[in-house]
């Protein structure tokens, strides 16, 4: 047997990910990518109807209510979306509403000062108005920190062994939105979660006139199968008797989204009423809107490498964040009832689709804006169960996250102190949010319960998020322990050419603004 050669033990690390068909800046055919376009749309219906749908009620609002936030949530999706690939990271990425804002949000919700207001539309707009104050108020935190730069020094002591858990964990630590709730209604679930595997891995290869189409669409083939035989289960009263929750589980007709939509319908700011300032909970969404700030951190670095693009260098994050916290600040003007931060879904289809173009992403922005003003044809299509998305979830959410894992080739996991830093960092990431989680479900407060109430929402809401605990372990240990003699360990040599505009030849490919306007914002 003849000697084995050292590369064909080892695998050479690479800064791109190989095997897309089309990257950040190069574009599919007009035809292929609207309807990929469309794809990511029906994708980003998940969070844009499930937010709404939970919180809405809750505050007193009927379903005329519901369909109003959603269609204004789709809206400021679409609109921040533009801003964001435009002008922002120019990254692919879909900026949707953010599961990290829900603690300050169900905390001004249950605020005495509204829950008292007896008539429930009137305390519906009173709620959303607070929401509206706080949100617009916190927003300032990105924005400050994006357009001053100072997250882009931040960003500088980050390394590839710290950010590993950080971009792993915005995959990983959504796990509890992925087969949970497909077991909700297994019978629509799991035919799902089977489909698109099927479907996007073993016939990846079928084509049509060359033309992979199932690989492409595979999730839209998929959601339309079994959105189709979950409409026969409902229509055939297979779900009559059964309880209510599994009702709102499985069938296709309990959104009442359809029905109490209107025709037409554009979003405007204020459109609720002048919003209302309380400092208590401007403080708490402060949280919410950081937790955002790092969650989408990670989102943006794993967009860059399944769009085959290099990761952005501090001074593009940064400008990112900026816009991201424009767009919060839409969030609470037009009363989204949800801050911003990117969806990290729409990211894991990059990598299924083998498509990182940002030119998808933006016609995705479009189809977002242009089917949030015809209500009737957008609702029918957020009335798909969420059940069939969390299926979906399952396979994207875990492709993120190995993305994440993807990072260690630049660094040298033969160190235990790398072992050390990355395994007690995911392990932490994953076991502080999930002890929050289980002390809020029996104690129905959180382990954070003092009688300042902004302090508990702002401490809980910090702790809920995967990312968030993990950026704060992993980028101590990796600056404090053993910092000075390890920096290759810790894969900085390979990390330093993206660490300014200028050190990569190819960030000015992908990152440079468009319209010329690296003329008035040059790069740092």
């Amino acid at each position: 047997m003849d000697p084995v050669k050292p590369e064909e033990i080892s695998h050479p690390p690479m800064d791109q990910l190989q095997g897309l068909e089309y990257c950040i800046d190069s574009n599919p055919p007009w035809g292929e990518a609207i309807a990929l376009g469309f794809e990511h749309y029906i994708l980003a219906l998940g969070t844009a109807v499930m937010i709404p749908s939970f919180l809405v009620p809750m505050m007193g609002g009927d379903d005329g209510d519901k369909v109003r936030v959603v269609q204004t949530l789709l809206f400021i999706q679409g609109v921040n979306t533009l801003l964001q690939t435009l002008f922002g990271t120019r990254l692919p990425t879909v900026i949707g509403g953010s599961y990290a804002f829900m603690v300050p949000i169900i905390s001004i919700i249950n605020d005495s000062s509204l829950t008292r207001i007896e008539d429930p539309h009137l305390r519906f707009l009173s709620t959303m108005r607070a929401v509206q104050g706080a949100i617009i108020v916190a927003s300032s935190v990105q924005i400050i920190l994006g357009f001053s730069q100072i997250w882009s020094i931040c960003s500088r002591f980050f390394s590839p062994v710290g950010m590993v858990p950080v971009i792993a964990l915005t995959g990983f630590g959504l796990f509890n939105r992925g087969f949970p709730v497909v077991g909700n209604c297994v019978e629509i679930g799991i035919p799902m979660l089977i489909l698109f595997v099927i479907f996007s891995q073993y016939l990846k290869n079928f084509q049509f006139r060359q033309f992979p189409v199932v690989e492409r669409f595979a999730m839209l083939i998929a959601i339309i199968i079994v959105w189709a035989y979950a409409h026969i289960l409902t229509a055939s009263g297979a779900y009559k008797h059964r309880p209510h929750q599994t009702q709102v589980n499985c069938r296709t007709d309990m959104s009442n989204l359809i029905s109490s939509a209107p025709w037409i319908k554009i979003p405007y700011p204020l459109q609720w009423g002048a919003p209302s300032f309380d400092a208590g909970h401007a403080f708490a969404m402060m949280a919410a809107v950081f937790v955002s700030l790092i969650e989408s951190t990670g989102a943006f670095k794993a967009a860059a490498r399944l769009a085959s693009a290099t990761p952005p260098p501090p001074h593009v994050l940064s400008r990112g964040i900026g816009w991201q916290g424009i767009g919060i600040l839409l969030n609470g003007l037009f009363g989204t009832l949800s801050g911003s931060s990117v969806s990290i879904e729409n990211v894991g289809l990059l990598g299924s689709t083998r498509v990182g173009s940002r030119r998808v992403i933006q016609i995705s922005a479009g189809f977002m804006i242009f089917f949030s003003m015809l209500g009737k044809f957008g609702a029918l299509f957020a009335s798909i169960p969420f059940t069939i998305f969390a299926a979906v979830y399952c396979v994207l959410f875990g492709l993120v996250a190995s993305v994440g894992l993807s990072f260690l080739q630049f660094t040298n996991m033969n160190s235990l102190r790398n072992l050390f830093i990355t395994g007690v960092s995911l392990f932490l990431g994953l076991s502080i949010p999930e002890y929050f989680r289980d002390f809020a479900v029996k104690a129905l407060h959180g382990p954070a319960h003092t009688n300042a109430g902004w302090f508990n929402d702002f401490l809980n809401t910090i702790f809920l998020s995967s990312p968030m605990v993990a950026l704060m372990i992993s980028v101590f240990l990796d600056n404090t322990l053993d910092y000075k003699d390890t920096a290759r360990d810790r894969g900085l040599p390979w990390w330093a050419k993206f660490r300014t505009f200028k050190g990569d030849s190819r960030n000015e490919e992908f990152y440079t603004l468009p319209f010329n306007l690296n003329r008035f914002f040059p790069p740092s």
